[in-house]
């Protein structure tokens, strides 16, 4: 029997009711299948360029075929499309700018992590009042991304609920595994299947072993439980994603993008026969959850690029139109415009700032592309 003859009798075959039986479900709600969402949503042929330029890139700065640094930027979250949209067209000019020295991503997250509980991110949420409407969560993110992508930038974003791929891995270029999942072996496995390149956060302690761990385990083959195109439960089987690689993000510990640091974690990879090459985060435990001190991070990691250590290919920044961060409300009149509803982020000055001073730092390593 096919996919679809099972989808279409799906409404006749009825689940055995039993006490022992979703005993703390309240309900559950189809959702469009990834097919559908696609037909409707369907990636252009300019959006599908940017894409795969972007992971090309993206593949050659890891393998040492490009010299320049990978820089992923963008807001902590995104909650209203017009700022993301007007933040995208921003960046698209800096990049166009930069691009013989830089590559530039922009960071666009619709899924948020939360230590306990809080604002999962706007596919879950798109309101931002509790209502949960996923499936218009998902909408409006794909369409954003295609939007964006349509200007020619690429993205990058994180992947926490690993049906998601599904609807969205066709738009993106570049991905993470954060660092409250990159010991799962739910996310290792999915990230086996991925079609761009992915980087796994060392954990909240700082530990960047179980992201070394993650990027043996995610370059292997694997078959799990998963979804398919149709929505339907199906065995997934993956060939391993060659282009894993460590982002240090600090921790519990404290910051680990200094140079000791950068080192010890190029040891670790060493000696786990994995990619050797590492990006840095410069938020989150980097910069003591201050966004203010993300700007010192990033200049002593360029700094160390400057120097010659080329095992680190890139930064990534938490940057909004505006600086700080602001409480979420579902009334948006009473909400700032451009300004993060999660972690705080730098603002767009000091952003193209930044990208402008590194720049300047990489000119006399950086070369593209460098041949084989």
């Amino acid at each position: 029997m096919n996919t679809e003859e099972l989808k279409n009798q799906g409404g006749d075959i009825q689940m055995q009711e039993s006490p022992t039986r979703d005993v703390n479900v309240v309900s559950t709600q189809q959702l469009t299948s990834p097919v559908e969402l696609v037909k409707q949503l369907p990636i252009t042929a300019k959006a599908e360029k940017t894409v795969l330029e972007g992971r090309q890139q993206i593949r050659e700065i890891l393998e040492g075929r490009d010299a320049r640094m990978l820089m992923v930027v963008g807001p902590c979250s995104i909650h209203d499309e017009q700022a993301a949209l007007e933040y995208a067209d921003r960046l698209v000019e800096v990049a166009e700018r930069l691009k013989d020295r830089l590559l530039i991503v922009m960071r666009v997250y619709f899924e948020k992590p939360r230590t306990t509980v809080g604002w999962k991110g706007m596919i879950y949420d798109p309101n931002l009042d509790d209502t949960f409407d996923i499936a218009t969560g998902l909408r409006k993110a794909r369409s954003l991304m295609l939007q964006i992508n349509e200007k020619g930038m690429p993205i990058g974003t994180e992947f926490l609920d690993p049906i998601i791929p599904q609807y969205l891995s066709d738009v993106i270029a570049w991905s993470t595994i954060g660092a409250r999942t990159t010991e799962s072996q739910t996310h290792r496995q999915m990230a086996s299947g991925l079609s761009m390149p992915v980087g796994f956060k060392n954990g909240t302690d700082g530990t960047a072993q179980i992201a070394v761990d993650a990027m043996i385990s995610a370059q292997s083959p694997h078959a799990f439980l998963g979804i398919d195109h149709f929505g339907q439960t199906a065995v997934v089987n993956t060939s391993g994603n060659p282009h894993g690689h460590l982002v240090l993000r600090g921790g519990r510990s404290g910051p680990n993008f200094d140079a000791a640091s950068v080192a010890e974690a190029h040891d670790l990879l060493v000696a786990g026969d994995v990619r050797p090459q590492l990006l840095v985060d410069c938020s989150h435990g980097n910069s003591n959850k201050d966004h203010k001190l993300q700007g010192v991070a990033f200049k002593d990691v360029v700094g160390q690029r400057h120097d010659g250590n080329t095992n680190i290919i890139g930064c990534m920044m938490e940057s909004n139109l505006n600086p700080g961060a602001q409480k979420l409300n579902s009334d948006r009149s009473k909400m700032e415009y451009g300004v993060s509803v999660t972690d705080a982020c730098i603002g767009w000055d000091e952003t193209a700032e930044l990208l402008g001073w590194a720049h300047e730092q990489v000119g006399d390593v950086a070369g593209v592309p460098v041949a084989d």
